[in-house]
């Protein structure tokens, strides 16, 4: 195997686990997350810097802080820069360990997906703004290829998805310009209660250790509150406290359900790549980090 893959959905503990096996055999991370990729937005997407601190020894990570808040970053992008990252990682004989919760992106790299960049089409999205948000899940779910997760999390990014996907609809594995890697896949799945439980603590220390400021100070750095809620979940409930859309007490209870949602949605896409023929191996979310990280390292081995 050239590649390890951890994946999880929200609040799983996933990168502490592909931390703590890096540190064991010599590896570095590249993530699957399709927010952490843009700058300054820290909190909201949950770059927890101090999981990759194992031991006294950091991590290295890639593909997390490279792209500008209020851009559109995209898969094709994605599998450019995790083709970079993989091929310097391998070059210097590490083991590329790719940890992420985003489906699409995991899949991509997993199934070799090649796509083509898609240009904006201002006409097309006028034409979507006319239907409902069941409609856009509906046209996003008839496409056979695959979609992120994180595409329903906000109306913005389900009119993008359409777009995307109404230009590449054709698009197949396999394709020759994509070299196919060989990956050994563990996934952490938690009882549906403790993953709740873990949102909804994790949601309460975030809030107390500045995510609210976090989203202040990109609005007063230029960005609009229509580019903040494309980006979906945390930055659409915090957009709509500061604008006084909603108390703090009605902001805590949406989000806290949209991410719960999310989380929900998460696994339901990994149950799909285990039908389309991917193995997962599955480990016990509430197994200790240790207990873990030995369950992989006597399978990968």
């Amino acid at each position: 195997m050239t590649l390890l893959t951890i994946l999880g959905p929200t609040a799983s503990g996933k990168t502490a686990l592909a931390a703590s096996v890096a540190h064991a055999i010599g590896g570095e991370i590249i993530s699957a997350d399709s927010r952490q990729v843009y700058r300054e937005m820290n909190i909201g997407t949950g770059k927890d810097y101090d999981d990759y601190i194992v031991e006294g020894r950091k991590i290295p990570f890639h593909l997390i802080d490279i792209a500008e808040p209020g851009s559109e970053y995209n898969i094709y992008l994605y599998q450019s820069d995790f083709l970079a990252a993989y091929q310097d990682i391998c070059s210097r004989k590490r083991l590329p360990i790719l940890c992420g919760g985003s489906g699409m992106y995991l899949e991509a790299i997993l199934k070799g997906y090649r796509l083509t960049p898609a240009a904006p089409n201002h006409a097309y999205r006028q034409q979507l703004e006319n239907k409902s948000d069941d409609e856009l899940r509906e046209i996003i779910l008839s496409f056979k290829k695959p979609h992120n997760s994180t595409d329903f999390v906000s109306r913005e990014r389900m009119i993008r998805a359409v777009e995307i996907g109404k230009q590449n609809a054709h698009v197949v594995p396999g394709s020759d310009t994509f070299p196919k890697i060989e990956s050994k896949v563990f996934g952490i799945r938690l009882e549906r209660a403790q993953t709740c439980n873990r949102i909804m603590q994790r949601l309460g220390i975030r809030l107390k250790n500045g995510m609210i400021e976090e989203v202040s100070s990109l609005l007063k750095k230029g960005l609009t509150p229509a580019q903040l809620k494309f980006y979906g979940l945390e930055y659409k409930y915090l957009v709509m406290y500061l604008e006084n859309e909603l108390s703090y007490d009605e902001m805590f209870r949406q989000l806290n359900i949209a991410i719960r949602q999310f989380a929900k949605r998460q696994m339901t896409w990994f149950r799909r790549m285990e039908r389309s023929g991917l193995e997962i191996k599955w480990l016990d979310g509430s197994l200790s980090d240790e207990e873990k990280t030995n369950l992989v390292l006597k399978e990968f081995r």
